[in-house]
């Protein structure tokens, strides 16, 4: 979502004369947008500050503006430890960037934005076209969160949940497919919450599903107490939705999950599995862990591991629990973090061993890979199969935007390489 935004600001400052410079050097005004999930995010503000500070000490300062998550929640705080900075833009309220631009260069006082006004943003952006030119490009449909994890800042820093409507989203998916893209990925912080006047997810997904020269379709990210038949319906039913899922589930333990807030018990999750994978027999799952959860046991954890083992997530996505200030979990009795770190350490381990023994799988299999761009030595293309994977191939042909037909020829715990297919009954066709 962060990528999103970022692009939508760029589209905004483009009216005041701005554009898009990879030259730290040439920099007139830098904008860091930020998440606020992790401690570290905020540590690197400061220390990206500090690298600005240094490389213009002998120059002209460059305009600071802070927005994201980190503004939303640590505004005063921000503005109050770091004089450099300008402004601090909360993530609802980014399409005031102009304007605060505008202030900063006749040289007016410091700016904290950060009230909650979705629907002005969102009226605001869609004056403006998307200009994402990426193969795969994002595209926001709801925002905030009205569950209230009890580790999450989520709620508090990007509000309670709002959708867009789906006459815009179709405006700006056509946008998104004109300007070339084939994959567009659908983002929420509760994505299949979204509902705008009694339209759900899946008809969204049906609506944008028949917009011409658009491929394939994906949507990020889920919460288990949201998941509906009607949208394991349009897995089984739309073929431009990919067969993998991002369904968070943070642990293993109903203990843990009640402690957590998180609305959903084990039992409720796996039959969602089930369900899906009945609906549609080649899905994978992917999902996020909170590891050492205060009150977490070793048989709490034990827990999460057969979860794992029985799911086979392709992927995982895992963390030592931290406290995130202003959250009802920041103040509990943390897990020693000498046995959390030896959890996480067992956990990683048997999630990447899981993930090895899938990629190495497919090693002799066709895949069916979207290419996005070229790599950096320009001597192979990167693309993406239905699952997400990274894909590398060498090809005297462009296939930048195409769909091919891949034989998968090796792996490493990342990435995947392959050759064009030839000869395997399959259709090869141009996105």
């Amino acid at each position: 979502m962060n990528e999103y935004d970022s692009n939508r600001i760029l589209d905004l400052t483009k009216k005041i004369n701005y554009s898009l410079t990879k030259n730290l050097n040439e920099t007139n005004c830098y904008v860091l947008n930020t998440c606020h999930i992790r401690e570290k995010a905020t540590d690197k503000v400061y220390h990206d500050i500090g690298r600005i500070k240094k490389e213009f000490r002998n120059k002209k300062k460059p305009i600071v503006i802070i927005t994201g998550c980190v503004a939303q929640a640590e505004g005063d705080i921000l503005l109050k430890r770091e004089k450099y900075i300008d402004a601090v833009i909360g993530p609802q309220s980014y399409h005031q960037i102009n304007d605060t631009i505008l202030k900063i260069e006749r040289k007016l006082k410091p700016t904290n934005l950060t009230e909650f006004d979705v629907i002005e943003k969102f009226d605001s952006l869609n004056s403006i076209k998307n200009s994402d030119n990426k193969i795969s490009s994002f595209l926001t449909i709801q925002e905030g969160c009205d569950k209230f994890c009890k580790f999450c800042v989520v709620p508090y820093t990007r509000g309670a949940e709002f959708s867009r409507s789906i006459k815009e989203l179709i405006i700006e998916a056509k946008q998104l497919v004109e300007n070339g893209s084939s994959e567009i990925t659908l983002l929420g912080q509760n994505v299949n919450s979204y509902n705008f006047e009694k339209k759900k997810l899946p008809d969204l997904i049906f609506e944008i599903s028949k917009i011409e020269n658009l491929k394939r379709i994906r949507y990020t990210t889920s919460h288990p107490k949201d998941f509906t038949k009607e949208l394991i319906e349009v897995h089984k039913n739309c073929e431009k939705l990919m067969p993998s899922l991002h369904l968070p589930v943070q642990s293993g333990s109903n203990k843990v999950l009640e402690a957590m807030n998180r609305k959903h018990k084990i039992e409720e999750y796996l039959e969602i599995i089930e369900k899906l994978k009945k609906a549609k027999p080649n899905i994978k799952f992917s999902s996020d862990f909170i590891i050492g959860y205060p009150g977490e046991t070793d048989e709490d954890f034990q827990q999460t591991i057969e979860l794992v083992k029985y799911v086979k997530y392709i992927n995982t996505y895992s963390f030592i629990f931290s406290a995130r200030p202003g959250t009802p979990a920041f103040n509990l009795e943390k897990v020693n973090q000498t046995v959390a770190k030896k959890r996480l350490i067992e956990f990683q381990n048997l999630a990447n061993k899981i993930k090895s023994s899938y990629k190495d799988n497919l090693i002799g299999n066709i895949s069916t890979v979207l290419f996005e761009n070229k790599t950096l030595n320009g001597d192979k293309y990167f693309g993406r199969d239905e699952y997400s994977n990274s894909v590398l191939v060498r090809s005297d042909k462009n296939l930048i935007g195409k769909i091919k037909t891949i034989k998968i020829l090796k792996s490493n715990q990342n990435t995947l390489f392959g050759e064009i297919a030839t000869n395997t009954g399959q259709n090869n066709y141009a996105a």
